[in-house]
Order: C-alpha cells, then structure tokens, then sequence
C-alpha cells in the first residue's frame, strides 16, 4: 500500500470508516491534532475550538468519498478544518459590519469613540432583545437593505405579515435602545 494511503497510524484510508471501532481509533489520534490546529488559531476559545473540530468531522465522515489520498486523512480533515475556520471568520465579520451599520443608522453616538462603543454595546443588547423573527426580518431589511418583497419570500410570508413583523421589530428595537434595562 502506499504510504498517502495510511493515516499514519498503520491503517488504510478505505478501513477508516469500516467499524466503528477503527473510526474511533483513528478519530482519538487525528482529533487532538485537529483541535490544535483551530485552537492556536482562534485565540484560545476552546468552544469554538471544539465547535469547528466537530463539524470538521462531521463533514470529512459527509464526504469520506472524496477523499483522493492525495494526503493523509488527518491532514485531509485540517484542510476541511481551515475552511470552516475561514467560514467562521467571514460570518463573524458579515455579522460585525451588520452591527456597526445598525449603530450608523441608530444615529447613536457622535464621534465620541467611548460613546460610540457603548452605543455599539446598546445596538447589539436591543438586536438580541428582538423576538427571532423579527431581528431576521429587521436585519435583512435595514443592515442589508433588501426591499419588503424580498424579506418575505426569505421568510416565506406574505408582504403584509412582513411589514407588520417588520414595524413590531422596529418599535421593540426603539424601545430597547431607549430603554436597555428592559433586554
């Protein structure tokens, strides 16, 4: 057999998924090495860390067909381990400037840059105090500036249902930026 053929530990790529006791053997040494690797690299957050290991895993057991054995698995199950590190990341910053243009358009602020982080802390407390829902709907609509229409066929509901979850979100919103104690 050749050598890209093993995982490093003696046993075939095509053995690994046979029994789950072989998965289990292998998954005990390629986790920690997998887990390193996020680990060292999202700044010592040890829940995200174990959030993007398992679902590195789970997406390599997914797509344990196209394995090429072009590497090792171990290796193989890093390199799924960075795209879902990037995915992280690209979502973390989509969701910040989401946030910072809700503070622009909450006009809360000035230029002060204390004032601004604290207003930056009250936009985010008011977006998690909105029912689920709503804050879909609300955020779509004025963060990403996607018209009614197109909020409600995201959401699946008619323009109407729309515009009045969309005017509920924006009264919750106001109130709990005006009155943070009430999140």
């Amino acid at each position: 057999m050749a050598p890209d053929a093993r995982n490093g530990n003696g046993h075939a790529v095509s053995s690994i998924f046979v029994t789950e006791a072989a998965f289990r053997a292998w998954y005990d040494v390629a986790m920690p090495r997998v887990y390193s690797y996020l680990f060292a690299r999202v700044d010592g957050d040890a829940a995200l860390a174990e959030e993007l290991t398992q679902q590195s895993f789970v997406e390599a057991v997914a797509s344990k067909t196209s394995f090429a054995n072009r590497s090792e698995p171990t290796t193989w199950v890093i390199a799924i381990a960075r795209h879902r590190l990037a995915d992280h990341y690209r979502r973390h910053y989509r969701d910040q400037h989401r946030q910072n243009a809700l503070v622009e358009r909450a006009s809360v602020g000035g230029g002060d840059p204390w004032q601004r982080a604290e207003s930056f802390a009250d936009v985010r407390n008011a977006l998690s105090g909105i029912p689920g829902e709503q804050r879909v709907a609300f955020v779509l609509r004025v963060v990403d500036g996607l018209s009614v229409r197109e909020v409600a066929a995201i959401l699946r509901r008619s323009e109407d249902a729309t515009e009045s979850l969309l005017r509920r979100a924006r009264i919750s919103f106001d109130h709990l930026l005006e009155h943070p104690n009430d999140a």
